[in-house]
């Protein structure tokens, strides 16, 4: 059983007035280029993934989730950590990319995005072609003595 601590309650009280960050939330991401497209991995614990939208609007990726917390009838709070949050992240994608082919998942906390490089921004090597067309200049060795030239 836990004990009471009226400090902690209190603290916990004050963090809740103070708090200034009322709006959504920012949320911990890493992005990485695997060959040729892009990995975006976000941490949203506790999302519901039908709370998440993910939308494409020119060149600005945006991923919006909720959390929610569950409040039953008849229920009587211990103590009570966890909040009900929104949470928000924008991307510029620049140019190169192949908006339409972006998927996502969601795993055990963690929502993935791949996002992939367009074929027009793929590397790509140009084959050198030679003309047949124009003169080819061969020189060969001549057994004769070079005359001086008059002058």
């Amino acid at each position: 059983m836990a004990t009471y601590d009226p400090f902690r309650d209190l603290d916990r009280l004050a963090s809740s007035l103070f708090d200034t960050r009322r709006g959504p939330r920012r949320m911990p991401m890493d992005l990485y280029r695997d060959g040729d497209h892009y990995v975006l991995t976000a941490d949203l614990p506790g999302i519901d993934p039908g709370s998440v939208d993910i939308d494409v609007d020119g060149q600005l990726l945006t991923i919006r989730a909720e959390r929610t917390l569950s409040t039953g009838d008849g229920v009587k709070w211990i103590t009570r950590e966890r909040e009900a949050a929104s949470f928000l992240r924008q991307l510029n994608l620049g140019q190169g990319i192949d908006t339409e082919r972006i998927s996502a998942s969601y795993s055990n906390g963690v929502l993935s995005v791949t996002i992939p490089v367009s074929e027009q921004a793929k590397p790509r090597k140009i084959e050198v072609m030679a003309e047949s067309s124009n003169p080819t200049i061969k020189a060969h060795e001549s057994n004769e003595t070079p005359q001086p030239i008059e002058q």
